[in-house]
């Protein structure tokens, strides 16, 4: 029977934890599989005394799933997670990462552009003292025009944004340390942006760079229209990093701006038909209507800053989460203060 894991309960949860966990989300990669599937245990065998890997098929239409399903039957290494739908890669990838149990997570595509002899090099620094090692495809070979120059704008907005000095945020070939990862709740398509979101945490990054291949087999699932889908997200992830723990601060400073200038121009035309008496809503109705407008849009923009606030604080106080992190707590309870710092008997 081939083993699919039902719940996040089960047996292996008993096992200790592997030492590097290899997630790789699926999607109609059936010509792909095997071969990737034999050139990862080669590198992982080499180097490392426990591993796992966890395809994750985001409901493949070809036979991705079966050929997963029988490796996982042979290899008790090998997770396959089957999703119910296809989700896309960033619910794919969030699977992948809940259900991984290594110290060191891994993330990879699964249509072999990613070489896995480049995995060790990428899990080096972790072992080094970094949170997160990014892939650097440093030597693109893909089309110019279609996929280098708009991977190349979008990187530098996605770097001036974030604050994250990377020169490659697209590629999913990244390692991370478990806690890292597991810390970051990833929705949308916000799998490009882990490394601003982990910066957030105060988790050290390196960059690493790896090789960039042509596909194997098959096509690529990603066209020109991706490179506008990034900069929505950009602006979500610009506002997750800079003011979700404060959004009136986002919208408050111009809901002021604009409640300012509209209450001004309204104080102008009252002054004006209070001074001379003229027909001020003939001759001044434009200005009239833009005051008007002003106005309303500061109220509004003040009252989206204030329900956001709220929301963010719904947010964290249900999830028991605080809006900090700590990487380390020292407390020695054994410890005895100092002569000096004994009080003195009276």
């Amino acid at each position: 029977m081939n083993r699919v894991r039902p719940t996040m309960l089960d047996e292996t949860d008993q096992l200790p934890p592997p030492e590097i966990s290899v997630v790789i989300p699926m999607h109609n990669e059936e010509g792909s599989v095997e071969k990737l599937y034999e050139r990862l245990c080669t590198v992982l065998e080499a180097h490392y005394p426990s591993f796992e890997i966890i395809f994750v098929d985001d409901a493949s239409r070809d036979r991705t799933y079966q050929l997963l399903a029988d490796i996982a039957a042979s290899d008790s290494r090998v997770t396959v997670i089957k999703l119910k739908r296809n989700f896309g890669q960033t619910p794919a990838l969030a699977a992948g990462f809940d259900y991984a149990r290594g110290d060191i997570i891994v993330s990879m595509d699964g249509d072999l552009q990613h070489d896995p002899s480049d995995l060790p090099a990428l899990v080096e620094p972790i072992y080094a003292g970094y949170d997160l090692a990014s892939g650097w495809r440093h030597k693109r070979i893909d089309n110019l025009v279609l996929r280098r120059i708009p991977s190349r704008v979008a990187n530098w907005l996605m770097a001036k944004l974030s604050g994250v000095e990377l020169h490659d945020f697209g590629t999913t070939f990244k390692a991370y340390r478990r806690d890292t990862i597991k810390r970051i709740r990833l929705y949308g398509e916000l799998h490009r942006f882990i490394p601003a979101l982990a910066s957030w945490n105060g988790a050290r990054i390196i960059e690493v760079p790896i090789k960039n291949i042509n596909r194997e087999d098959g096509q690529s699932h990603y066209g020109l229209s991706r490179t506008f889908r990034v900069l929505f997200d950009l602006v979500t992830v610009r506002f997750l990093l800079k003011y979700v723990t404060r959004p009136l601060h986002f919208f408050g400073m111009p809901g002021l701006l604009s409640l300012f200038v509209g209450m001004s121009i309204w104080a102008v035309l009252t002054t004006r038909k209070l001074w001379t008496g003229g027909d001020v809503f003939t001759v001044h109705a434009p200005w009239m209507m833009m005051g008007t407008l002003l106005i309303l849009a500061g109220i509004q923009l003040f009252s989206t800053g204030l329900v956001a606030e709220l929301l963010a604080r719904t947010y964290f106080e249900s999830q028991g989460q605080p809006i900090y992190t700590i990487e380390k707590v020292v407390h020695y309870p054994s410890a005895r203060p100092p002569a000096s710092a004994t009080p003195l008997r009276t």
